[in-house]
């Protein structure tokens, strides 16, 4: 295997045409330099110099590997400089995959302050909801997943397993019942998910839709679902308009003006624990980890608020 130490070795020799001279203009000595060279030829398995007294003559490997060695050592150059601004957040790329709450509310408050800190650093925002997104994350396709999953409750299916990757808990979100303004609990603190067994449904992401079934049906009921939408604006202007009812996540409700709508505390509480997820390997990268950071402190902001 050429070794790059080698290569700087064999060009200083070429240019001055000694091994002495070489040694001054490396800063080491002249039977260093006669050792390297030797070492290099055994690696390529050829003479690379002539010794013809005391002058130095390249042979045609020699010049081959002298030739190349420029743009070898120059790339080699260039790729330790790349690679140390990295590692100093001066340069960077994070791939970043969120459920569209989280896009809307987390997100932008923590990239802002990445970019601020370190403007060095690029950072690409894709939408899924989980499982597609846990499962890009460990196709390699994205370097950070913002998801969640519900709390397990007694008789709920096993909550989605996390041990191979490193799980960075941001907050705990609690689901909300959205009525009309208008509607007969519209003004009330508190309602069981029971007493809008009655109602019309309008029914969320497939994940979400899958939770509000399975929390009415341990109610004793099944929603009647009359409209069902990835989009939660649409979900609120179908409330708003009176079409129905609704569970949404709090971090939803944040995201978007209720217009003709109501938020009402459900119970018995239902909650989603909303998580930062990457690879062991990836969370050692520091603009992975300044983004997983980021998104902490901006979990932390909403929580205060």
């Amino acid at each position: 295997m050429i070794e790059a130490r080698h290569l700087r070795v064999l060009r200083a020799v070429a240019a001055t045409g000694s091994f002495s001279a070489a040694g001054r203009e490396l800063g080491c000595t002249q039977p260093a330099v006669s050792q390297q060279m030797k070492a290099l030829e055994t690696s390529v398995g050829t003479p690379l110099l002539v010794r013809s007294g005391r002058e130095m003559r390249l042979t045609q490997a020699g010049e081959a590997l002298v030739r190349h060695a420029a743009g070898i050592l120059s790339g080699l150059t260039a790729a330790e400089e790349e690679v140390a601004a990295i590692a100093g957040l001066r340069a960077g790329r994070v791939r970043l995959v969120s459920f569209p709450s989280g896009s809307s509310t987390l997100v932008p408050t923590a990239l802002a302050a990445l970019r601020a800190e370190h403007p060095g650093t690029r950072v690409s925002l894709e939408e899924a909801e989980p499982p597609e997104s846990v499962d890009a994350l460990r196709a390699g396709d994205c370097d950070v997943a913002l998801a969640f999953r519900y709390a397990r409750v007694p008789g709920a299916a096993p909550a989605e397993e996390w041990d191979d990757l490193v799980v960075r808990p941001l907050l705990t979100d609690r689901l909300v019942a959205l009525v009309p303004e208008r509607h007969r609990l519209a003004r009330v603190a508190a309602v069981a998910i029971g007493e809008l067994a009655a109602e019309p449904w309008i029914a969320g992401c497939p994940r979400c839709r899958g939770q509000l079934v399975e929390v009415c049906e341990r109610a004793g009921f099944t929603p009647r679902i009359d409209f069902a939408t990835d989009d939660y604006p649409a979900v609120v202007g179908l409330v708003g308009a009176g079409l129905g009812v609704a569970v949404l996540p709090q971090l939803a409700i944040e995201s978007v003006r209720p217009r003709g709508a109501r938020a009402v505390t459900l119970e018995p509480a239902v909650r989603r624990e909303i998580v930062a997820l990457t690879l062991p390997d990836l969370a050692q990268v520091p603009a992975v980890a300044a983004t997983l950071e980021r998104l902490e402190r901006a979990a932390g902001a909403t929580r205060a608020t």
